[in-house]
């Protein structure tokens, strides 16, 4: 009997020796290949992030917060707005000084008092600047400059810039501080947009400080044809002693992106949806008229 049970033991001890004979290859061996397969496509991975994150740097030295970082939407719009608002502000004021020398002169010129000689060359910057017709005469270059140099309200410069830089997340805002998706047509003026088509020249343009950006936007606005529309909007309300309402604004902003009303549509939106942070900069601004 004993014999008998030892024999049956070996036996068994025999076939699980042949199981794990037989298994072992894939059991013990496969996983190892797994392993190393993985490892290697992760290190790839990893290497492929790092190349990427260091791939672009950035053309400016001016220390950006992280907006991608922050989860919080409330948070993230906040900061977003306290970054991009000194600028603005800046930029506005800049423009309402200039306002109050326009008006001084024309008020000269239309009493028949003639400008200084120094007047006279620092008029003759703003109609070259503005693309303000050099052969008309002083009176009619003043009016068409006081439809020119004015504000844009805070409110809408801040969500214009939310829309087109994704809240400070884009390649453009990061790399280049480039909020407004300005265009620039020399080679160099930029980075070059990744879906551009083969014969396109543009790029997207890069700038030193956030001022120079804002300023930039401003520029267009308030000298370029295509805004010509919220150019008259916008003397529209200050003949009629009206705010200078983003919303009513904004539908002069029609050529601004491909999308068109799409984009009008989307940008009355975020004013909309964005107010609790916007309607303190409405009111200040509404005080002014820069007249």
């Amino acid at each position: 009997m004993k014999n008998a049970r030892l024999i049956k033991i070996d036996l068994l001890l025999l076939l699980l020796l042949l199981i794990v004979f037989l298994v072992a290859p894939f059991t013990f061996l496969k996983p190892t290949v797994i392993e190393q397969k993985l490892g290697s496509s992760t290190t790839k991975m990893l290497e492929k992030v790092r190349v990427n994150k260091v791939w672009e740097k950035p053309l400016h030295d001016v220390f950006l917060p992280d907006f991608a970082a922050v989860r919080e939407v409330k948070i993230k719009k906040k900061m977003f707005f306290d970054f991009m608002r000194p600028a603005v502000v800046r930029q506005n004021n800049a423009l309402l000084a200039t306002r109050v020398k326009l008006n001084k002169w024309l008020e000269q010129v239309s009493l028949e008092l003639p400008l200084s000689e120094q007047e006279y060359q620092a008029l003759t910057v703003l109609v070259r600047r503005y693309r303000v017709n050099k052969n008309a005469s002083p009176l009619s270059q003043l009016n068409d400059l006081l439809v020119r140099v004015d504000v844009v309200p805070m409110s809408l410069v801040l969500v214009q810039a939310a829309n087109e830089s994704a809240w400070g997340t884009s390649r453009f805002s990061r790399i280049g501080l480039n909020f407004f998706g300005i265009w620039c047509y020399q080679k160099g003026c930029g980075m070059v947009p990744g879906s551009r088509d083969t014969d396109a020249k543009h790029e997207v343009a890069a700038f030193k400080s956030l001022d120079a950006a804002v300023a930039h936007y401003f520029y267009n606005i308030n000298s370029h044809n295509a805004y010509r529309v919220f150019r008259t909007i916008r003397l529209e309300l200050r003949s009629h002693d009206q705010p200078l309402n983003p919303e009513v604004l904004a539908t002069g902003l029609l050529p601004y992106s491909e999308r068109g009303a799409d984009y009008v549509l989307d940008i009355t939106r975020m004013l909309r949806q964005n107010q609790q942070y916007l309607i303190e900069e409405n009111t200040r601004l509404n005080r002014v008229t820069g007249d």
